[in-house]
Parts: C-alpha cells; structure tokens; sequence
C-alpha cells in the first residue's frame, strides 16, 4: 500500500466523495442535504442508496453487513448478516435492499434499558443514520445506527445526541436571526476528543487476573520510580510504541477517521491521540471506533490497550478531553471571539448563554463523566476537580469584567519574543490554559476536561448541547420582538444580569488547591465527590424539564439512565470487590505464608547453631502480621460485599452501600496486601509488580 496518506485515506469509508460518484444526482442531493442540514431523506431513495453502498462494499472486501449501534452498556454492538440470498437454482446472488439499510431489529431485552424494557418485551430497532458515514471493516459493511424500543424510548447513547443537536441548531439560528443572520440554514455542535490510554505487555496482562477482570489493578505497590521526573511526557517514542501508532493510525484513515496527533503522556506506559475536529455525532461515531481498533491493534503487537480510567494507583489516570463548539453550515465558529471579543455581541451572547448553563447545570454536566472508573480520576490531582468552573483566561475574563462595569476593554495583539536574535517572533495566545479546570475556554472552544477514558463522548455533548440549547432559547424569547432600535442596549444590559447572577461558576485559578474547594463552597457551588452523590440529581425537577423541553429525555427515558449508571457502579464495585478476595484467597495470603513458614525454617536452623536471627525474626513478624491485616480484610470485604449485593431491591441504597461500605474494605485489603509485597521477594510474589508492567514495553 502507498505511504502517501492522501492515496488510501478514507479508502474503506462510504464518504461523500464515493457517494458523489456512485449516487445518481438527485439522490446524491438529496442525501446531501440530509447530512448538511438535516433534511429528512425522500424514503423512495433507500434502495438506490442500499444498492450503491452494498456494490462498494463487495468491492472492497465485504460479505456481510451490521447495524452498528452504541447500546448503554457503555461499549458499541453489531450483529452481522451477509448479502447472500439463494436463486432456484441452488446458488445465490448478493442482495442488499433499502428495507435492511434503514432498519434492523435486535433484541431490546437483552442490552441495559433501566426498566424500559422487560425480559418479555422484545422488540426493538436499529435505524440508519444517514448522517454518519457507512465503512467496511473485517469483511463487513458497518452502518452507524440508532437503538430505539418498539415503543419509540431511546435505548443508546446516540439518539439523544442527535436530539440534542437538533435542539441546539434550532436555538442557536434563532440568535443569529436576532443579529441579521437570514442565511444559515444550521449550527452544527462539533468536537474533538483526546483519547488517552495505557499500552502494557500482553504477557504481563494475562499474569493480572484485577486487569483481566476490572481494567486495573486491585492491588500494587509503587516502584522506586513513577512519574516524579516527568520524563515520559512528550518523550521519544519507544520502537514497540512508534510501531503500534504507525499502525493504529493508518488503520483509523482507512476508515476515514481523522487521526493528528500521537505522543506519550505524564505516566509510564501513557500515550494520548487526538483527531481533527468533526461534527459532534461523527466524532462520537469515530471515537467509539477508534477505541476499538485501539485495542484489535495493540494485541497485534503482543500489546493491551487499557482504557480504564485508573489502570494505575500512584500514576497519573486517563481522560478523554472533550473539546466542544459551534459552526454553523457556512463554516462560522460560533465560539471564535475575533480579534475584538468586547465589540463582537454575537460572540458573547453564545458566551454568556455557556456560563448561564454551565453554572444552573452543573449536575448534569457531572453526570455526564461519571462512572466507578472516573470516580478515581477527579479531584485527585491529575485531572479536574469534581466541582464545575469555567476558566476564561486574561483576556475574556478583562472583556466580562468591562461589560459588566460599564467600561471598555482594548484587546492588544501580543508578540511573543524569546530573546534569541536567530529566532522568529510569533503571536501570543490571548490566554494561557489551565489544565485544572474542568470546563476550560482554550481560544475558539470549550475542553470539558471531566469526561473519562472509557466514556462514550455522547452523553456529554447530548447534556452540553441541551444544556446550550435551553440558555439560548431564554434569551431568544426575551429579544425576539425588541425594537431595533433598542436591541443593542436591552441585549447588553441581558448579558450584564447574566454575569452578574452566574460569574460565581468562573475560577481561572488552580483547581487542585484546597482554597478552591473551600472557595467554591462559599460560591454555593456543588461539589459531588463520586458517582453515587450526583447521579440521583439526573431526575430533578429543573434537569427533566430542560430535556423533556427539547425532546433530548424523556421523564422516563431519564429515570431508566439513572438507573442504569446505578446498576454499572454497583456492578462494577462488586466485580472487583470479588476479585480481591479471589486473588487474596488464592494468591497473596498462601504465598505470604508459605514465605513466613521459610524465614521460620530459617530461624529454627540458625538457633540450632546458635546463630543471630533477629533479621529473619523481625520479618516473620511483620509478615505474619501483615498477612493477618489481608486475612481479616478478606473476610470483612466478602461481608460487606455480600451485604451490599442484597440490596439489590432499591439501586440507590446497593451502590450507595459499595460506595461507602465495600469500598473502604478493598482499601484495607489493597494497603495490606501491597505492604507485603514490598517485604516479600519478587520472585515469590504471584504477580507482576507495577515496575514490571509499565515500564518494560
């Protein structure tokens, strides 16, 4: 294959370049227009649509198609046919209708639906997404799809994406309409996601029953070396590593997926990827793909790729860097302050709508980026806290501050010199960033640095964009109808009494510091620490409303994702809670017993010879206790556990009991445990240590 990206990229993705070629005209519009502005696409079309994706399909290698869907099991799901179909005589043609492109129907009962769906009620349908492109991996047509019940709930994490931008595009042409805008047809939420993952030995992995099992290890002591001297970060990248992202990228442009930027990250065995921009449901689409073809290529390397959130204790986690705008159809970013933000009230009007939203809807944007996984990531120094700010940086925060005062502000255009001749100047960012705040302005978007590693993009930006949606509609209601001759001073004085209200959501300081949570308690900013507290706010009175306002939720379709995150953390917690007591029971208790009756033997024989065993003695004691510390633990953990399990008849009360009951034991178990691996020799340790797993790749 050719080295020139341009000769194969996007070479396995129906995209619009194949479908101008091979669509009649008429079609090729229509779908078109589907995809750019959300026209609903002529149903007569379908066939010849099908008929053109299945003969591109068979060229390019594949047998079979799948309806691929991101069900709320938090990964995606494909069931796949083949094109054949038999003739009377005894052979077959290949056969692909209209009727298969737009609708498949998988079993509802047998994914998550949180009550939407009984073991007896069945039914449910896939539907083709015409705005996301079709593409051929592994011998299969792959068509991005939606998952809904026979009685119309959404049951993935797309369809209230889709819903959402819907909602946003209709508010946000409302406000341009306010400031003469009477050609955009449409704004577009768009994003680009930063993917960090961990890259271990496959051999190491399959010694880790806590990784095989739960995506990170239960138990480890530090090695001598974390990440202390920052010496991974933007490092070279080591041959194995080079190799696997050669690969991993060429891959991902295969099937049209627009992969930039590779590096390693802050911990041992971390690496980041990023792509370009794309619309918020393609980029969804793609970030569910490329975490899948993450994992397919790193074992072709004899590698694990380790999406969990905290593979690690002691070393820096993993997030997925949800970078958000707003364009419209013409190319307008909706969020870009121009070279003088404080005259650009279009600007700040879509701004000032962002924190109003922010600051009423911080719940549901914490809800959004949690998970058991994510609950070890924030607030731990390494990623945001699990308050909601916003940062604006310098220049913005001059721009609000002027208006609220009444005042001006002069943006200047900065040069940055770095004082050697030979160098060139260049021009200065407006702001510096701030990689502490979890809701971040970086100079035209805004990176909501909450979201984990693992998490399905959907449900942020699905909340983000109804969240936007409902700020930009309250002030479209109160400008529409404004004289024009007063609309600028009614407009300004709107956005002043948005400030006013809700700069309290704005910190563009650190906010790893213990004054900022102490700070933003004085603001009366929530602060919800884990998955449990926050979650049951998903169905208060202010967030249904919202959702149900726009069509994104539904009161029922809510109380069903509450439950569902529920049922995932107390899930989650049980599986690794009972993989602890495995692993104890069965590998660190037995060995640490077996050493202990060694450095007795050893005692007993140096008595004998009247020989000083006060090392031998001292350490038999510290084992023998320790071991005891694990056994203890063990047995309370299979308590509490078992304890928790039993609540089962009201989701809150089992995950509130695994968070606050269950939890607090594994770290008993875990500090014992990892204390004798420190005195315990490596070659009797049943394990890999962590200094074997990360940095040996």
């Amino acid at each position: 294959m050719s080295k020139n990206v341009a000769d194969f990229f996007a070479c396995d993705a129906f995209n619009d370049e194949v479908m101008k070629a091979r669509l009649p005209k008429p079609v090729y519009e229509a779908l078109s227009r589907t995809r750019k502005i959300g026209t609903p696409l002529d149903p007569t079309y379908a066939d010849v649509v099908a008929n053109a994706i299945k003969d591109w399909a068979i060229e390019h290698g594949a047998t079979h198609y799948t309806h691929w869907f991101q069900p709320m099991t938090g990964s995606t799901a494909e069931k796949h046919d083949s094109f054949i179909s038999p003739t009377d005589n005894g052979m077959i043609i290949m056969n692909f209708s209209g009727k298969e492109l737009v609708k498949g129907e998988p079993d509802a009962s047998s994914f998550p639906s949180g009550g939407l769906r009984e073991t007896c009620s069945a039914r449910g349908y896939t539907a083709w997404d015409p705005t996301s492109y079709c593409f051929v991996k592994e011998g299969s047509l792959y068509i991005p799809t939606v998952f809904v019940s026979y009685t119309g709930e959404a049951l993935d994490k797309k369809t209230p994406l889709l819903r959402s931008m819907d909602a946003l595009s209709q508010q946000a042409v409302r406000i341009l309409r306010l400031f003469g805008n009477t050609t955009t047809a449409k704004v577009t939420s768009t994003v680009g996601p930063e993917q960090e993952y961990f890259l271990i030995d496959k051999k190491m992995y399959d010694k880790r029953e806590d990784l095989i099992m739960t995506g990170r290890t239960l138990f480890g002591a530090m090695p001598p070396k974390g990440q202390e001297l920052e010496d991974q970060y933007f490092a070279n990248l080591k041959p194995r590593i080079a190799a696997f992202m050669a690969d991993l990228d060429e891959a991902l442009w295969k099937v049209g997926v627009f992969a930039t930027t590779k590096h390693n990250e802050v911990a041992p065995a971390q690496h980041e990827m990023a792509p370009v921009f794309s619309t918020t449901n393609i980029s969804t689409d793609q970030n569910e793909l490329a975490m899948e073809v993450m994992e397919k290529v790193a074992l072709k390397h004899g590698l694990v790729c380790l999406l969990h959130e905290k593979p690690f204790a002691g070393v820096n986690g993993s997030g997925k860097h949800n970078n958000w705008s707003m364009s419209t159809n013409d190319g307008q970013n909706l969020l870009d302050p121009g070279s003088t933000p404080m005259e650009n009230m279009q600007f700040l009007t879509f701004l000032c709508a962002v924190i109003k939203g922010i600051d009423e809807y911080a719940d549901l944007l914490r809800i959004s980026a949690s998970s058991a996984g994510n609950d070890h990531r924030l607030g731990a120094n390494e990623a945001p806290p699990a308050i909601i700010s916003i940062f604006m940086g310098e220049e913005l925060q001059g721009v609000l501050d002027a208006l609220e005062a009444g005042t001006t502000y002069n943006s200047e255009s900065k040069v940055f010199e770095i004082g050697v001749d030979s160098l060139p100047a260049f021009p200065k960012d407006s702001t510096d960033r701030n990689r502490t705040s979890p809701f971040a302005f970086t100079g035209n978007r805004f990176e909501f640095r909450m979201v984990g590693s693992s998490d399905n993009i959907g449900c942020p930006n699905s909340l983000l964009n109804a969240i936007v949606a409902g700020e930009l509609c309250e002030i479209a209601d109160q400008m529409e109808g404004v004289p024009a001759e007063q609309f600028d001073e009614k407009l300004k004085a709107l956005l002043v009494s948005i400030i006013k209200k809700h700069k309290r959501v704005i910190f563009n300081g650190n906010g790893y510091s213990q004054e900022w949570v102490e700070e933003a308690k004085r603001r009366g900013l929530p602060n919800y620490k884990s998955t449990v507290d926050c979650v049951p706010h998903y169905a208060d009175e202010k967030n249904v409303a919202l959702l149900e306002k726009f069509g994104v939720l539904s009161k029922a379709e809510i109380d069903a994702r509450t439950e569902i995150l529920l049922e995932n953390y107390a899930k989650n917690i049980n599986i690794e809670a009972l993989t602890m007591i495995d692993m104890a029971k069965k590998k660190y208790i037995p060995v640490c017993i077996a050493y202990a009756k060694e450095l007795c033997d050893t005692v007993s024989a140096k008595a004998s010879l009247e020989i000083c065993a006060c090392v031998e003695k001292d350490l038999v004691s510290k084992v023998s206790d320790l071991t005891k510390k694990a056994y203890d633990a063990t047995a309370k953990l299979e308590e509490v556990t078992a304890a928790a399990a039993a609540k089962d008849s009201c989701i809150l009360e089992m995950a509130k009991s695994y968070r606050y009951d269950v939890i607090p034991v594994m770290d008993q178990l875990r500090t014992a445990v990892d204390a004798l691996e420190v005195i315990t020799p490596s070659d009797k340790w049943p394990v890999p240590a962590y200094s074997d797993i990360i940095f040996n790749v």
